[in-house]
């Protein structure tokens, strides 16, 4: 089963490196792993997606809290939560194809970024199984590249709060 992990670490230098090794370490494969800045400078956000048995991926929560940088952790599968991704996908066209590029992009609500002589680029965003749905649509038209931003998520509703204080007493 995928599981999606926020984890809140201090913003310093080797914090990813750590989380990361701990994965590695276990043999865990990790499908995509987002991080960046909080609303507080000195933390930042991971959003890990693996997969693995509910029981495994307790344990790997536990670890992740036993590492020095962590502040907190939370398994997000299985709550209410928003989920993103950013997909940048280049895809040939053909002079007839060009406008049903275009129209499949404003189906998905997406934006053409680029588009030169034989190639067209589209940015979607949404939750991850929409980027899937658009690149399974796009694949007949021959997609050149694609880079995917990894998802982002935050528990709906109440936030994962962070205590302040537990930045300034570590």
């Amino acid at each position: 089963m995928k599981h999606t992990i926020s984890v809140l670490v201090e913003n310093q230098f080797g914090a990813f490196n750590r989380v990361a090794t701990m994965f590695s370490g276990k043999g865990f494969n990790i499908h995509s792993i987002s991080i960046g800045e909080t609303e507080t400078p000195e933390v930042s956000r991971m959003t890990i997606v693996t997969e693995g048995e509910d029981k495994i991926m307790e344990q790997v929560v536990k670890q992740l809290n036993r590492l020095i940088d962590t502040i907190k952790v939370v398994d997000l599968t299985g709550q209410t939560r928003v989920e993103r991704e950013l997909a940048l996908i280049t895809v040939f066209y053909q002079k007839g194809t060009r406008a049903e590029l275009i129209s499949i992009c404003d189906i998905f609500r997406g934006n053409v970024v680029d588009i030169n002589n034989k190639t067209i680029t589209l940015e979607i965003t949404g939750p991850p199984d929409k980027i899937d749905a658009v690149v399974n649509v796009l694949e007949p038209f021959g997609i050149k590249e694609m880079a995917r931003s990894g998802t982002v998520a935050l528990k709906r509703g109440e936030q994962l709060k962070l205590d302040k204080n537990l930045v300034t007493q570590q």
